[in-house]
């Protein structure tokens, strides 16, 4: 063999073994424990939010890390629904406010129990297309906390990012696509409040009590343990399976605003659903009079 066919070879080698490293490290897995947190926190492409109350986060966050609120993920209040998805423009502009880049490592985490508000941040991520780079610490700080780490009141202002909005309009539905696809026998529609909003007892100021037609049951508790980890997939599994969300259908989760309802889409996509967000949630399909409403009857509702 010559020469220029052996170094013909060995670039083709190095260019495989360079495509393969890359893609294993765009891969971020969707949980990560304190331990893999600490042995990265120097990492220098590492963005840490915390999601939870602003005194909290002042009296101790993890190094590094960086406040963040869903109003600043959101349409202005007034200018539509709670939490709604505001225009790419302003959410590219908000992330790169916290630094995030093209090339950054995100790990998202609450300060100690709003899974739901962290898996909203996360949804968001990955809407404009980050969720390849970014995890939900299992636990939040709590598990930080109990593993011996350190935490700090100090807090850094980062450098402005640069990044490169892909947006993913396809994870998110609205009323049309739900009011279409009702009773659908592979689209698994999912109400993450609780049972007493599901059977109608409380509506939450909106203006009708209920559920979705065709929509089961899936209370968020259910997902995580008494320290807010997540379950084991394999329970976790078996929880949407009792919902009527067999492998291979699409899950479509909602709840009140679009909060709670993200950490079933979080959980369907860690288990390889098609997961999409009815982000109006009941807040819109309960303004909306021309759309059905199902509650239970009064016997039902207590079995």
């Amino acid at each position: 063999m010559n020469r220029s066919r052996i170094a013909v070879l060995l670039g083709i080698f190095a260019l495989f073994v360079c495509s393969v490293g890359t893609s294993a490290q765009e891969q971020a897995p969707s949980l990560v424990t304190p331990a893999w947190l600490a042995e990265h926190i120097q990492d220098p492409n590492l963005i840490l939010l915390h999601v939870g109350e602003k005194p909290e986060f002042d009296g101790g966050h993890i190094p590094g890390a960086q406040f963040i609120q869903l109003q600043e993920l959101s349409t202005p209040p007034g200018h539509g629904l709670s939490l709604e998805l505001p225009p790419v423009e302003q959410l590219q502009d908000t992330l790169e406010k916290f630094g995030i880049s093209d090339d950054s490592r995100i790990v998202v985490y609450f300060g100690k129990d709003w899974v739901a508000s962290s898996t909203r941040v996360i949804f968001t991520l990955t809407y404009m297309g980050l969720g390849d780079r970014t995890s939900l610490l299992d636990g939040g700080m709590p598990a930080w906390r109990a593993g011996g780490h350190p935490v700090t009141a100090e807090v850094k202002t980062p450098a402005r990012g640069k990044l490169t909005p892909h947006p993913h309009p396809e994870m998110v539905v609205d009323a049309a696509w739900v009011a279409a696809h009702l009773h659908q026998p592979g689209v698994a529609l999912l109400d993450a409040r609780d049972e007493g909003a599901f059977n109608g007892a409380e509506s939450k100021y909106h203006p009708r009590s209920g559920h979705i037609p065709g929509a089961r049951s899936m209370p968020i508790e259910i997902l995580v343990n008494d320290a807010n980890q997540l379950k084991d997939r394999a329970a976790i599994a078996e929880l949407f399976r009792n919902a009527g969300a067999e492998p291979g259908k699409q899950v479509v989760s909602y709840c009140w605003i679009g909060q709670r309802a993200t950490l079933i889409w979080f959980a369907a996509r860690m288990l390889g659903y098609d997961a999409h967000l009815y982000d109006g949630s009941w807040e819109d399909w309960s303004a909306r009079k021309d759309l059905p409403v199902e509650v239970p009857p009064p016997a039902a509702r207590h079995q």
